[in-house]
């Protein structure tokens, strides 16, 4: 069964069952310590494109904004099983022609990441997800609320708020303004700086 653990910020990394390591957006938290297959970096902020941080194995694939979106079409990307497809990202703070999300399918389970982003028309085309991971800083990305409205037109079992607060890795309080019937949040003990977040599927 694969198991995400959320590092903070925009950061997570998932492992599968057959042992695939992805790590995407890489700089924040702890947890860095499994050698990388496949790094997702959804767009080249500096919170979010720390690659050093990661070992890759001799095999390993570095995943940037220009190999999932490439002359206007978002490919799909298959390494070791995982399908990974790029998806838009857009506001004020993030162009597409520099940012993407993704969706990824890995053991079966189907995990949509948007990168920073706000609301675009695309969402809502995205079916049969099992897990959306939405901003809601409100400042570089989409409030809460926006969030809230996305998730009534995305189709996903389960919705994620992360990147929370430009200042902390993780900002309970505006999480949990992220408002859905579908929404996991993290425990109050692990808000504090540098705390993991396990869930497995």
């Amino acid at each position: 069964m694969a198991e995400l653990l959320y590092q903070g910020h925009g950061s997570y990394r998932i492992v599968s069952n057959e042992g695939v390591v992805i790590y995407v957006d890489p700089y924040a938290g702890e947890g860095y310590d499994m050698p990388a297959d496949i790094v997702i970096v959804t767009h080249e902020h500096s919170d979010h494109n720390q690659v050093d941080l990661v070992t890759l194995k001799d095999d390993g694939v570095i995943l940037r904004h220009g190999d999932l979106f490439v002359d206007g079409e978002y490919p799909i990307k298959k390494i070791k099983k995982v399908m990974i497809e790029g998806t838009p990202a857009e506001n004020k703070n993030h162009t597409r022609e520099e940012c993407v999300g993704f969706v990824m399918t890995v053991d079966g389970i189907t995990l949509y990441g948007a990168g920073d982003t706000n609301y675009y028309p695309e969402m809502e085309s995205f079916n049969d997800l099992d897990y959306a991971l939405l901003p809601v800083d409100g400042i570089y990305n989409m409030s809460a609320q926006e969030a809230s409205r996305c998730a009534h037109v995305i189709d996903s079992r389960y919705f994620i708020p992360i990147h929370t607060s430009p200042t902390q890795l993780y900002d309970e309080d505006i999480a949990k303004s992220f408002k859905s019937p579908h929404a996991l949040y993290m425990r109050s003990e692990e808000r504090r700086v540098g705390k993991e977040c396990r869930s497995r599927w």
